[in-house]
């Protein structure tokens, strides 16, 4: 994000943040750069979805993108995201770094 935004919401190059809108939310690491006019933010895209707990609107401890953006594939092939950009609000993260837990795989349900 660009310095001077950041400046306004007392953050600094490597804070972690909280990207939200009322799709989602994730947590991410504050990179800062005047190569990013005022007014943007940029996500890197490709991180897996981990939630911090099971409950519907849990934040996003990896910062995928899909947790903010529309849910509509872009064609039958790709299911990836259809936009490129989304409206979002941010913050400083207060409190520890919670811990990234998306890498074991999905949790096993067995059939009743």
């Amino acid at each position: 994000m660009n310095p001077q935004d950041a400046a306004k919401l007392g953050i600094q190059d490597g804070d972690l943040v909280r990207v939200y809108n009322e799709r989602g939310q994730v947590l991410v690491g504050a990179v800062l750069s005047d190569n990013f006019p005022t007014g943007v933010v940029r996500l890197q895209e490709g991180a897996w979805f981990s939630p911090l707990d099971e409950k519907v609107g849990s934040i996003d401890t990896y910062g995928c993108p899909n947790t903010l953006t529309l849910d509509i594939g872009a064609s039958k092939l790709s299911q990836a995201t259809c936009v490129s950009t989304c409206l979002v609000n941010v913050e400083k993260w207060q409190g520890e770094a919670p811990e990234p837990n998306g890498f074991s795989g999905p949790k096993i349900v067995e059939r009743a």
